[in-house]
């Protein structure tokens, strides 16, 4: 048996996305592996995707920054977990470098926990950072008007510097020229067909399906009485409901439902969804549309807007024009752009490719 140890950011569920999919393609090209992950992510979402080669050890890896809602970060509350966080604690890491010891793990993957270099580290392993940003560089982007930020920036970045090897994803913010890999977007690959899913939801006709999506927080949608009046499409709203639910045209789906989300992205004509990697990078694959809702004051979001506008036929859709649904306005398009069938490989098994002749032999 081959032990990965696998520290995960549990901010969003961008970074356990990007994970999982690393280790779908780790396990395909060696089927004994098997993975310690570090997390405060619910075990399900790994269940949902993986088959049991992994130990689920619930820690926190990482603060990232707190939100108040999918489109909006509490800065006072995220410097306040960031002081009790970090500088890590010496008890820490050596109760959590003693679990990869005692397992034997070859290394630790780090998607973007500084704490999973740190422990590498006291260890006596590789670490291998996986990131688009780090932390230090969105903090950056709030100096202006949290200038605490300016003490915990250097600090953090001096521990992804400490990573063994470092590998970069597009859509990247911040290139590194000292890099050992960059890779296009990395996703979880579909399980099932979207006619299979399709039939799943309860879709009997042909009619497009357009998914809204807060890249997995639970939220409660506030214009569903105008959907209702596009009943030339169905549209399907995970995390929206406590249940699955139809509503005329309008599928509700519970925050964990048994559909996975890849296999939404995939029967999909369109997606409508908050900009973020994971969303981006399983809609770029499946060459369909995407009409996005930028975060105003996140420092990654224009940079990830331009990716999408560069790569995707899109629509930049406002906070306000979300929650109203004027953006209805503009689905016409986006549900006749054509669809993109691309010819490049998926980030995971270029990172996979990496680490078995880097790390794994």
């Amino acid at each position: 048996m081959l032990n990965i140890a696998y520290f995960v950011s549990p901010h969003g569920f961008g970074h356990a996305s990007r994970s999982t999919a690393v280790m779908q393609r780790i396990i395909d090209k060696y089927p004994h592996a098997y993975f310690h992950i570090f997390t405060l992510i619910p075990e399900w979402f790994f269940t949902d995707a993986l088959p049991p080669c992994f130990t689920l050890h619930r820690v926190r890896t990482d603060v990232g920054l707190v939100q108040r809602t999918p489109l909006e970060e509490d800065l006072p509350a995220t410097l306040r977990k960031l002081d009790e966080f970090f500088p890590f604690q010496e008890s820490l890491l050596s109760s959590l470098a003693n679990i990869l010891i005692q397992n034997q793990c070859v290394c630790a993957i780090c998607d973007i926990s500084p704490l999973g270099i740190a422990v590498a580290n006291q260890a006596g392993i590789p670490s291998v950072l996986i990131e688009n940003f780090t932390w230090d560089w969105i903090y950056e982007g709030y100096l202006e008007s949290m200038p605490s930020f300016s003490k915990i920036i250097p600090e953090m970045g001096n521990v992804f510097r400490q990573a063994t090897f470092h590998i970069q994803t597009q859509p990247l913010c911040h290139a590194d020229s000292s890099v050992n890999l960059t890779t296009h977007p990395v996703s979880r690959a579909p399980k099932n067909s979207s006619a299979d899913t399709r039939q799943k939801l309860g879709i009997s006709d042909n009619k497009p399906l357009v998914l809204i999506t807060m890249g997995g927080i639970p939220e409660k949608y506030s214009a569903l009485e105008k959907l209702k009046t596009f009943d030339n499409c169905w549209f399907v709203l995970p995390g929206s409901s406590d249940n699955y639910k139809i509503d005329q045209n309008i599928i509700l789906l519970p925050h964990h439902s048994r559909f996975y989300h890849p296999d939404l992205v995939n029967a999909s004509n369109v997606v409508i969804g908050k900009l973020g990697y994971s969303t981006i990078a399983e809609v770029y694959h499946a060459g369909i549309p995407f009409g996005f809702i930028p975060r105003e004051n996140f420092r990654e979001s224009p940079l990830l807007a331009k990716y999408v506008e560069e790569n995707f036929p899109s629509i930049c859709i406002s906070e306000q024009e979300f929650y109203s649904g004027s953006w209805l306005e503009s689905l016409d398009p986006l549900l006749s752009a054509p669809l993109i069938d691309r010819q490049v490989p998926n980030g995971a098994s270029q990172i996979t490719d990496f680490l078995l002749n880097s790390i794994l032999g």
